[in-house]
């Protein structure tokens, strides 16, 4: 087994409860670890035997491209996608981060961890 992470991906989106964070946008960040098989690849050295992390950067925007009310939510589409897409992923965890939530006072980020 091993692990496949992409750290740090940012994007600006439309998420949030409040229909005005829905229209004026928001920075977010994202963080992603995939547990799956990784000796094929290690020993083939082959792109084809592994998940690229290009088209995983892909799947993860497409999800952020579309409104969402909650960050659960956002995590749950991202690990839904994934395990749709490849065979062989045992277990996807996404944290999902959004900066200067509004809370009514200073947090730099509201951040929800899920997995599946």
């Amino acid at each position: 087994m091993g692990l496949i992470s992409l750290e740090g991906m940012e994007f600006f989106a439309y998420h949030g409860f409040y229909d005005e964070e829905q229209k004026i946008g928001n920075k977010y960040s994202i963080d992603l670890s995939i547990e799956t098989d990784l000796q094929e690849a290690a020993s083939t050295d082959l792109l084809k035997n592994t998940i690229n992390y290009e088209e995983l950067y892909q799947l993860v925007l497409h999800v952020m491209q579309h409104k969402h009310r909650l960050l659960e939510h956002v995590g749950h589409q991202i690990i839904e996608r994934i395990k749709g897409t490849y065979q062989g992923v045992e277990k996807v965890t996404v944290s999902v981060s959004k900066y200067n939530p509004p809370i009514g006072g200073i947090c730099e980020r509201a951040r929800v961890i899920v997995s599946g």
